[in-house]
């Protein structure tokens, strides 16, 4: 289970980073942030919060609140950030994704004075000093809050993405390449949200 070991290794405020979209193959890429101020946490967040993969999408959502209402309380600062479907074309997904960590970063309300970044990949020029953590999300609780805070986040654009798109099955898929995904590409060609550099989208658009 995650906890604060990992943050208490720095001096002063340390901000978990994690994101989440990288592997669909439509919509932005999204980054959250979390500072723990203190730890007067909630219990659930405490014994609740893990890699957000491993949740269901109703314990993510509950967790997401939560973390809502204690920020509310000042116990601790979120920020979120985003990469578009262009920037991931323009830059790849890689930078595109250290681009939405950085906005994630200068979103919160504090100033991070070290960052712990879930992953092997460090970004260059961050705001400031940063450690990677592999499987920082099951280990770091600030890095598993911003989990939550970027899936949950992107969960809720795809939706409203697939108000705009509705033949995609965003609210359902997130943009990843399930089978309903595949079959409103043969029946309506690549959207605006379409990442055109991911290579199963340019053989539709080749087709």
């Amino acid at each position: 289970m995650p906890d604060f070991l990992y943050e208490k290794q720095f001096s002063g405020m340390v901000a978990g980073i994690d994101e989440a979209g990288r592997g669909p193959w439509a919509g932005p890429v999204a980054a959250g942030a979390v500072v723990f101020l203190n730890e007067n946490i909630h219990p659930d967040l405490l014994s609740g919060l893990d890699d957000s993969k491993k949740l269901s999408a109703k314990k993510r959502e509950k967790l997401y609140n939560l973390l809502i209402e204690e920020e509310e309380k000042g116990n601790l600062s979120c920020g979120l950030g985003w990469a578009s479907a262009r920037e991931i074309d323009e830059f790849n997904i890689l930078q595109a994704t250290f681009l939405a960590m950085r906005r994630a970063a200068e979103n919160l309300k504090v100033k991070p004075e070290a960052a712990l970044i879930d992953g092997n990949r460090e970004p260059k020029n961050f705001i400031c000093p940063c450690r990677t953590l592999i499987k920082g999300d099951s280990l770091s609780l600030s890095v598993s809050a911003a989990s939550i805070i970027a899936k949950v986040s992107r969960d809720k654009l795809m939706c409203a993405l697939a108000q705009k798109y509705p033949y995609y099955g965003f609210e359902k898929n997130a943009g990843y390449g399930t089978a309903l995904h595949i079959e409103g590409l043969k029946k309506y060609g690549v959207c605006e949200e379409h990442r055109k550099s991911y290579k199963p989208i340019q053989a539709f658009l080749q087709a």
